[in-house]
């Protein structure tokens, strides 16, 4: 009779099996983030039905259904077949709210009326209703849905012309009027500092105080202008009846777009979708950031890294190459690998309060004192810019470049190092020309980590320069057309300004997905085009047997 013997369990063929579980675990809980952002995301613009709800009170409710969630037995608790369901009604500025919960218990009748109109305006969020007619100062345009809708095209396409125009006017010709009244006063003040002799003094005083009249009356002829605009602007309104019978006047020139959603077919809707995709990309924010654009957060984001990346490589590359090429091993060289080690770990806020400390007032004070005394008290270079935000973000990814640039050092095998010494080069020559370019694409492995780190960064930006909203971009047409010293938009930021300080954070919430996916895509497409090339360099590597 013969005896079976237990099978001894394989510990190492468990932990391979419970690694594997753990990564596809990971990766299932990555692309289920990046799908629900990216689902989330792209159908915050994406049209949707305005529904009108008759209720049990005899009102009527008009506005796109949100979402629906059940609601408990009252006496078994158990989630039943009744709800409620989230209608956002907009017309926040006659009934106070965007948001509206309703138990489905209550709703009597549900329609889709195809002359229901969405209207997307510069203040006060969207506005639901039926078009009843347009009045200017001369009197009623239009009146009845049918002609109203057919009017409102070319008087609204007119307004937002006008609109423009008038923005022109506000950030182009005032604009470089002030720049100009700027530097005359900055003029007078440095002539009031070094305080020349009386003929030369009296010369220079006269010639800035007949530019300066030139200029403010250059300034008043544009007010004027302005002025003029802005009452052709105001000149006409959109009248909607909502929901409840009544009547509301919204000025046609306060009007982004108006349509109507339930009469619009596929194309009409993609290309409703387009129109809003563009805004959303290249336009400029609106109601405290919560609509609008986001292209101010998206350029600052975008110049910020690229700011970094030329701070953060040629310092750790050299420092990395110093350590592994140059430096003896020894109680020093250990003690620094290990305090960058170690700086790896330090929390992000505590660079944020060294970059305020020695960039902002230290370095950006001293600049202020040398170079721009004629504007002080007021700060050029002392206060938060987006300079000192990517060299706070430098030291902070520095790290991160060395170990990564001295990883690929190491990897350059000392055979090759040997070789190009026996054939007559001196050791920087090697370095230059062997070592370096194998080791390259360890360097952009290091990049491509610190860019993937300092883009999704927020702590430390709100203290040397990122700021909730900012009137200019840090490039325009006045010299030296880069401003570095000016304060800018970050994504990052944005999506937790609006998503948790934001006085209408239901409202908003659709537009935190649709930042968080375009954010995810930058940070992508960054990362894949230093991995292309890197990709390319190893393969050029590979072809000459390095």
């Amino acid at each position: 009779m013969t005896t079976r013997t237990p099978r001894r369990l394989d510990l190492s063929a468990l932990f391979t099996w419970l690694t594997g579980a753990a990564l596809a675990l990971d990766l299932l809980l990555i692309v289920g983030l990046l799908v629900l952002v990216a689902v989330r995301g792209a159908g915050a613009l994406w049209p949707h039905p305005v529904w009108s709800l008759g209720l049990a009170d005899g009102t009527r409710v008009l506005g796109e259904i949100h979402s629906r969630e059940p609601i408990p037995d009252a006496e078994t608790g158990r989630l039943g077949d009744a709800g409620r369901i989230r209608v956002r009604i907009g017309n926040r500025d006659v009934s106070g709210l965007d948001f509206r919960w309703i138990d489905e218990t209550q709703v009597t009748s549900r329609e889709t009326p195809r002359d229901a109109v969405l209207v997307e305006r510069l203040e006060w969020g969207p506005f639901f209703g039926f078009p009843a007619e347009i009045r200017t100062r001369a009197g009623v345009v239009a009146s009845g849905p049918d002609s109203v809708w057919t009017a409102f095209g070319p008087l609204h396409d007119a307004k937002v012309a006008l609109r423009e125009r008038l923005r022109d006017v506000e950030r182009g010709a005032i604009g470089d009027v002030n720049h100009e009244i700027e530097r005359v006063r900055l003029a007078e003040r440095r002539l009031e500092r070094e305080a020349p002799p009386e003929p030369a003094r009296s010369e220079r005083a006269a010639a800035l105080a007949a530019r300066r009249a030139e200029l403010e009356a250059r300034y008043e002829t544009h007010l004027a202008e302005l002025r003029a605009l802005r009452e052709e602007l105001a000149d006409g309104e959109l009248v909607l009846t909502t929901a409840d019978g009544a009547q509301h006047a919204i000025p046609l020139g306060q009007i982004v777009r108006a349509s109507q959603p339930n009469a619009l077919g596929l194309g009409g809707k993609l290309s409703l979708y387009a129109d809003r995709i563009a805004e959303f990309v290249g336009g400029q924010p609106r109601e405290a950031n919560t609509e609008g654009g986001i292209f101010p957060a998206l350029f600052g984001t975008v110049m910020m890294v690229f700011l970094m990346s030329l701070f953060v490589v040629p310092f750790g590359v050299v420092a990395a190459i110093y350590l592994r090429e140059y430096a003896r091993e020894g109680f020093v060289t250990r003690a620094i690998r290990i305090a960058v080690n170690n700086l790896a770990g330090v929390p992000s806020i505590v660079f944020g309060v060294f970059g305020l400390g020695f960039f902002v007032y230290g370095v950006g004070g001293s600049i202020d004192r040398l170079f721009f005394a004629d504007a002080l008290p007021t700060p050029t270079f002392g206060t938060g810019g987006i300079l000192w935000a990517s060299l706070t973000l430098s030291l902070l990814t520095v790290p991160v470049v060395i170990v990564a640039t001295e990883e690929g050092l190491a990897a350059v095998p000392q055979a090759v190092r040997q070789g190009s010494r026996a054939l007559g080069a001196t050791h920087f020559e090697t370095l230059r020309r062997v070592v370096i370019p194998a080791a390259a694409p360890g360097m952009l492995t290091g990049l491509i980590l610190a860019m993937a780190r300092a883009a999704g960064e927020v702590a430390p930006l709100m203290i040397v320069g990122m700021v909730k909203l900012a009137p200019t971009l840090p490039i325009d047409h006045h010299p030296p057309f880069v401003h570095l010293e000016r304060k800018f938009m970050h994504l990052g930021f944005h999506i937790y300004d609006v998503g948790f300080q934001s006085p209408n954070v239901e409202a908003a919430a659709p537009l935190v997905f649709a930042t968080t996916a375009l954010l995810i895509a930058i940070v992508v497409s960054l990362n894949l085009t230093a991995i292309v090339l890197r990709n390319r360099l190893r393969r050029q590597l590979a072809g000459r047997g390095v």
